[in-house]
């Protein structure tokens, strides 16, 4: 029988709740308790999408196993633990974990942060953007990756070195799920100087404004997905039709019904029950 909740804990925030829906663990906490916790480790943000992936991909499972924070991405990820029994406190989108954490750490010169992903030149806007919220040089770095950066060694290389050099304590990645995911866990050891990681999709183009979000009101009801639907069909059509499974698998996990994958995956891994312990060595 596979748990439906656990508690975890971590010296210096006391104990929290974590609900598993499918084969992943999403923490019970609001975005204040998140950025509070959030001063080392891996962020992901989990959404339906992310789920079709944890039933398909080794790689992208261990990823989210050793990850040291999960928030909800998704009203229907909100909305799926509440209908299990399995209730969270809110919806926690990493649309809105950035802005909160650079504004948090706006007087704090221990935190710099390094943005990747997006087209050429868009992150460079959001570098500008975010400074000139904060009023100070609080993102040292920035970088539009090839499409092809994530297979490419020697461009990793690269960019690893351009964030090494850029002395960030956070890097900032969006390369869309799995590849995020995937590419930080590989390389994070090869780091560090950087201590926070969040894999965020879309929300390097949020921040650079290149990209607008939904209404709040659509937000609030679950309908971002119809607005990302109309404005940008062709880079999310085949992502809301495969997750149409996440539906059915929630109705099995409700029954009972639900099996992981026979490959490792977060909900068949101890890794988050105590501290993270996701801080690889470091290179000499």
């Amino acid at each position: 029988m596979m748990e439906k909740t656990r508690l975890t804990s971590r010296p210096g925030f006391g104990t929290w709740q974590q609900s598993r829906l499918l084969n992943a663990w999403v923490d019970a906490l609001t975005i204040p308790e998140i950025i509070e916790r959030l001063d080392e480790g891996m962020l992901f943000t989990l959404n339906p999408d992310h789920l079709y992936h944890l039933q398909r991909n080794p790689d992208f499972a261990a990823a989210y196993a050793d990850a040291a924070l999960v928030s909800s991405d998704s009203k229907y990820v909100y909305w799926a633990l509440g209908l299990v029994g399995r209730k969270i406190k809110c919806k926690t989108s990493g649309s809105d974990i950035v802005p909160a954490y650079y504004h948090h750490h706006a007087r704090n010169p221990d935190v710099s942060i390094f943005f990747l992903g997006a087209r050429p030149g868009v992150a460079q806007q959001a570098l500008k953007r975010v400074n000139g919220i904060v009023g100070r040089d609080i993102v040292v770095g920035a970088h539009g990756p090839s499409f092809n950066f994530v297979n490419d060694e020697a461009e990793s290389a690269a960019v690893i070195d351009m964030i090494n050099a850029s002395g960030a304590t956070c890097l900032i990645v969006g390369l869309g799920a799995p590849k995020q995911e995937v590419w930080i866990h590989r390389h994070r050891h090869l780091m560090p100087k950087v201590k926070v990681y969040m894999g965020v999709g879309a929300v390097i183009d949020y921040e650079a404004d290149a990209v607008k979000r939904a209404p709040g009101w659509m937000n609030r009801n679950g309908l971002e997905w119809v607005y990302r639907m109309v404005t940008e069909p062709k880079r999310y059509w085949r992502r809301y039709a495969r997750t149409m499974e996440f539906f059915w698998l929630v109705l099995f996990d409700w029954a009972g019904l639900y099996r992981p994958p026979a490959f490792a995956s977060p909900a068949t891994s101890n890794a988050r029950t105590n501290a993270p312990t996701d801080i690889a060595p470091k290179r000499a």
